[in-house]
């Protein structure tokens, strides 16, 4: 398996996430999926760049993915009783298109998941596509667990899932991939 590199985006790299997610975004149209057919939002990935919330995987020096790992629990997903401050949330994870079937996205969710130990937390969590079974399977196949969906008229996304983490979940150093 080829060495993972993952390190936190700056902003002279946003074309490089924002292709990325485009990128992502073009393939789910191929597939007859509306999700992600919008531009990404800039201002936002810049915030979560100026944070160093916003990750690149990197491969034999190319970009291959991206996410976003923060503490910003969606206030219309998670409420009080899911205990939010006790997760790290993945947002915007995309994975080009080249390196399918060679499981980036799972190195990435472990990484994600061994920042979520480093910083004390129990779990990791995020937010799908309600409309994307395909994604959902790759969730729980990834060992997530479907929480529940949220329904909400103006949001696409609210199929919400969860992963347990623990200590041996992998190395938490920002440069370190499972």
């Amino acid at each position: 398996m080829t060495a993972l590199e993952m390190r936190a985006a700056t902003p002279d790299e946003l074309h490089l996430v924002e292709g990325l997610l485009i990128g992502a975004g073009e393939w789910l149209a191929s597939l007859g999926s509306d999700q992600w057919q919008f531009p990404p939002r800039r201002a936002r990935l810049l915030e979560s760049m100026g944070r160093g919330e916003c990750f690149l995987a990197f491969q034999d020096g190319r970009a291959i993915g991206t996410l976003t790992v923060d503490e910003q629990a969606d206030p219309e997903f998670w409420h009080a009783g899911d205990e939010p401050g006790t997760a790290l949330y993945v947002h915007r994870m995309a994975i080009a298109r080249e390196v399918a079937g060679q499981a980036v996205g799972a190195r990435m969710l472990d990484w994600a998941a061994a920042r979520a130990v480093a910083a004390g937390k129990s779990r990791v969590r995020l937010d799908a596509w309600k409309t994307n079974p395909a994604l959902h399977r790759y969730y729980l196949g990834q060992g997530f667990t479907l929480v529940r969906t949220v329904d909400l008229p103006h949001r696409q996304s609210g199929a919400l899932f969860e992963r347990e983490v623990s200590s041996a979940a992998c190395g938490p150093s920002v440069g370190q991939v499972c």
